[in-house]
């Protein structure tokens, strides 16, 4: 197994010679993506901490690359978010290009608007070097920010919307997409070969009956209500700003399609080859029981490395295709 963590500071690149092990946690249902960096007990020490934070601190870059036989990949790039000494370790967390934006913004009254037009407002005020990939096509008659951060507003929206909000600091982009529409790559897993454990648990959408029920207060006062899925099934409610009724179906199917679909549930556990990425479509293949054969949506990973090896621990969505 290879390695390879490097930091900048001040323009200055410093690699980490040492490490005990890393965790990265990736996700297109998080806003930020994390990585967690631990120095060995056996080398932490007084001198170590200050050579550390001479060359480390907070808002330093960072890039994370692991691998096997000198075949690395870059598997997270952000920022040091905070240096702790908690129980005799030294850990270093790091948060993708969230930690840029969670600056303050103007106040202002958007009316009316869309999520891509806050965001690219947003980007603007933090940093205009990244764009926006939005083809989330919702309106607001009116959205307000009021003595909020960036995080803050991209935070709503995510809860609102459901949409899929999250950055790509490598190519300096904010994303934001309806669920499960981003295609990042495909992978291929088998329950005979590259799949070393499993929580997963085949479900069917006729057993679980799901009620949507998006509101909204109108510009006049008035409430209004939309409601998709099966009436009498578990009841999800969402209330969102000022818009139109078709924005909030749009909502409504959104949220519905992320509770209710037939195929996997859950989690499997594999190596860091293949790579897999949230937003990739992975195919599971299971020889003893075909019928559950099929393509899904990843909506999380979870990347460990350390003396125990490296595993990947995925998080499956919807069923996108048959295998």
């Amino acid at each position: 197994m290879d390695w390879a963590i490097t930091f900048t500071t001040d323009g200055q690149d410093h690699d980490l010679l040492t490490m005990a092990e890393c965790s990265i946690i990736c996700s297109v249902d998080n806003l930020a993506d994390t990585a967690t960096i631990v120095l060995p007990e056996a080398v932490f020490n007084e001198v170590i901490l200050k050579d550390i934070e001479s060359k480390i601190k907070r808002g330093s870059s960072v890039v994370i690359k692991l691998g096997y036989d000198g075949n690395l990949e870059t598997e997270f790039t952000g920022f040091v978010e905070n240096i702790t000494t908690n129980d005799n370790t030294l850990k270093i967390l790091c948060e993708d290009a969230l930690f840029l934006f969670r600056k303050s913004v103007k106040d202002v009254e958007l009316k009316p608007t869309s999520v891509k037009r806050i965001a690219q407002l947003l980007v603007n005020q933090v940093d205009p070097s990244y764009k926006v990939s939005c083809d989330y096509d919702i309106n607001y008659e009116k959205f307000t920010i009021h003595q909020a951060t960036a995080y803050d507003v991209l935070r709503k929206l995510q809860e609102e919307t459901k949409g899929n909000i999250y950055f790509d600091a490598a190519t300096k982009t904010l994303h934001i997409h309806p669920p499960y529409v981003e295609k990042g790559g495909e992978a291929k897993f088998s329950f005979h070969h590259n799949i070393e454990s499993s929580s997963l648990n085949y479900k069917r959408a006729i057993d679980k009956k799901v009620e949507v029920h998006i509101k909204s207060t109108s510009l006049d006062g008035k409430v209004k209500e939309v409601v998709a899925g099966v009436t009498g099934g578990d009841r999800i409610t969402l209330n969102v700003g000022p818009m139109s009724d078709a924005d909030m179906r749009k909502i409504a199917q959104a949220a519905l399609l992320k509770s209710n679909y037939d195929g996997y549930d859950g989690t499997f556990d594999s190596w860091l080859i293949p790579v897999v990425r949230p937003t990739y479509t992975v195919e599971l293949i299971d020889l003893d029981y075909e019928f559950k054969n099929g393509r899904y949506y990843v909506v999380a990973v979870t990347t460990t490395f350390g003396s125990g090896g490296g595993k990947r621990t995925v998080t499956i969505g919807i069923k996108v295709g048959n295998g």
